[in-house]
């Protein structure tokens, strides 16, 4: 018997939709996962290091962030910077004479001379003695840190594994932080980056405590320097800020001027002495003079001998006369032999011996200083016998000042002179605002006139930065008279330079009536003569006068005038009255 056949069962079909949905969640949940582990992988710092390294300088110099040109050399207690190095960032007018090998630094009362490789130096001629002597490295001067430290305000730190130096220096506010690390994981270095980001590399890894010098900010960030020289980036949670440390000022007692004269201006005038010294007794009465300059002293030779014009008699009535005595001394305008004196130590202070050796013998209370026709090249030269010559003198309690011209594009006669340095130097400046329209000017005018001088003594204030209480304005007491000769059409001009007496004499003799010049702030006359047309423009009462409003207006140390003899006798109540005049 055969059973019975059931019948096929139907297979139920596979619905594909759930597969689909099931593979999108799978997706979304990996693309999930995905941003996730992205997000989270952001979040995590870069760990891998780098090495850094400076330029190729041994022992690179830091100021401020910034490596300079030049290395540093020595270590410890001999640690020594380049020369350039101490003139950029302590004293542009540290001098070195290759000629002596000789470093000289210069303060407002010392000179101090450092030969190289010798552990002997010189202060104010006085031996002493080095732990380390400038030396010459190559062509490079190295100038220990240990010579610098007692006259300039500033501060080193040297790495002993790295060799970096950084230096700071007077006036500058450093900025430091300390590290700190997390405290769940005091064990983890706060990491130091070239970037301001997480994902750089480390350069350095940094533990608690250790400083660290800030540079700038950046959004979370600090811009730091390690006291080893790397410069990168730092959290600003990782850093706290610490006390300013200011480097101070060094402060050096100015020298007191020797001399100022109680309650008014100084009123100067030179003698001017070509072979001997006037007969005193012939001199008139000088109502207001407080200080008398006569030319007694010049350069006689290249190896510095100082010739001397001085006469113990005229120096005996200046003092009888109560005149403050600073006689000039002079290049005697000579430029080869201004270049040979100065171009030694030893012969610059041969001459500043034997100028202390003449205010002993003669009594003098200072020393005005007359180099003119110089060659430009010697400008640094002219300024460093300067800043050498004014300690001297102010050890023996004599005034320094020195004669310039206003500034102009004369080289020999006008750009060789640093007047802001000379002026930072000496007590007194006296600017010879004379000879506008020189002896051989091709264009007869004024020897000097008012809105000339003017903004001659303002430009060296304003310019030069010359302090308005060190300036003396000069003051002509001569005037020049213009010849102009028209000949085939050509006019040919020249001069002759006479005293005020000579010309009034010449208004009488002729009966002119002089005009005011308004130009050239005053009176003027001219008239005919030999076919010429003379021309001259007057110093007298009134001029003086008008420059004595310059004088207070600007509120100078005083006047200097060219020259004793010139003038009338008028002219010394006139400046004398100008000046106790109060406003």
């Amino acid at each position: 018997m055969s059973l019975p056949i059931e019948p096929r069962r139907a297979r139920k079909r596979t619905n594909g939709l759930g597969w689909v949905v099931f593979l999108a969640l799978l997706i979304l949940v990996a693309v999930a996962g995905w941003f996730i582990y992205g997000a989270w992988l952001d979040k995590q710092p870069n760990k891998e290091h780098i090495t850094p390294s400076f330029s190729d300088h041994a022992k690179p110099i830091f100021y401020k962030g910034i490596e300079l040109e030049e290395s540093a050399s020595g270590t410890g207690d001999g640690l020594m910077l380049p020369l350039n190095v101490v003139r950029e960032q302590l004293d542009p007018h540290v001098y070195y004479e290759e000629s002596s090998e000789s470093l000289i630094i210069t303060t407002a009362n010392k000179v101090i001379r450092f030969k190289t490789d010798q552990l002997t130096a010189w202060m104010n001629e006085e031996p002493f003695n080095l732990s380390f002597p400038v030396q010459k490295i190559e062509d490079l001067i190295a100038v220990p840190v240990d010579v610098l430290m007692p006259y300039y305000r500033f501060k080193v730190i040297e790495d002993a594994q790295t060799g970096a130096v950084l230096l700071f220096k007077e006036g500058d506010v450093l900025q430091w932080a300390e590290i700190k690390v997390d405290a769940d994981h005091p064990e983890e270095p706060i990491a130091l980056r070239p970037e301001a980001t997480i994902k750089a590399p480390i350069m350095a890894d940094m533990r608690e405590g250790e400083r660290v010098l800030i540079l700038s900010e950046q959004d979370d960030w600090y811009r730091v320097q390690m006291t080893s020289g790397w410069i990168g980036y730092v959290l600003k949670h990782d850093a706290k800020l610490l006390e300013p440390e200011v480097i101070d000022y060094k402060q050096e007692i100015s020298p007191v001027v020797p001399w100022k004269p109680l309650g008014g201006r100084i009123n100067l005038t030179w003698e001017h002495v070509v072979s001997k010294n006037p007969d005193t007794a012939k001199i008139n009465a000088m109502p207001g003079l407080n200080v008398i300059s006569p030319t007694w002293f010049y350069l006689a030779d290249d190896a510095g001998t100082v010739g001397n014009k001085a006469s113990k008699s005229y120096a005996n009535w200046a003092h009888k006369q109560e005149y403050q005595l600073w006689p000039l001394f002079s290049n005697d305008f000579d430029p080869d032999r201004t270049k040979a004196v100065l171009a030694d130590y030893d012969t610059r202070m041969r001459v500043i011996r034997q100028l202390i050796s003449f205010a002993e013998t003669y009594q003098l209370q200072g020393i005005n200083i007359d180099f003119e026709n110089v060659y430009p090249d010697d400008k640094e030269r002219l300024t460093q016998f300067v800043r050498e010559l004014t300690p001297f003198l102010h050890e023996e309690g004599l005034v320094v000042s020195i004669d310039v011209t206003i500034r102009d594009g004369s080289p020999m006669w006008s750009l060789f002179a640093d007047r802001e340095a000379l002026g930072k130097t000496v007590d007194y400046m006296m600017v010879m605002t004379y000879d506008e329209h020189w002896a051989s000017s091709p264009k007869s005018g004024s020897v000097a006139s008012l809105p000339w001088a003017e903004k001659g003594i303002a430009d060296i204030i304003k310019l030069d930065h010359v302090p308005a209480s060190k300036l003396l304005l000069g003051v002509p007491y001569y005037t020049r008279i213009w010849s102009e000769k028209t000949e085939n059409g050509e006019t040919k001009v020249s001069s002759k330079a006479v005293g005020m007496e000579t010309v009034r004499k010449l208004i009488a003799d002729k009966k002119l009536v002089p005009v005011f010049d308004e130009a050239a702030g005053q009176d003027y006359v001219e008239y005919q003569e030999d076919g010429a047309l003379k021309r001259i423009w007057i110093e007298n009462e009134v001029s003086v006068r008008a420059r004595m409003e310059i004088v207070k207006k600007y509120d100078l140390a005083g006047v200097a005038s060219w020259r004793r003899g010139f003038e009338t006798a008028d002219i010394w109540a006139a400046i004398k009255e100008s000046l106790e005049k109060r406003p």
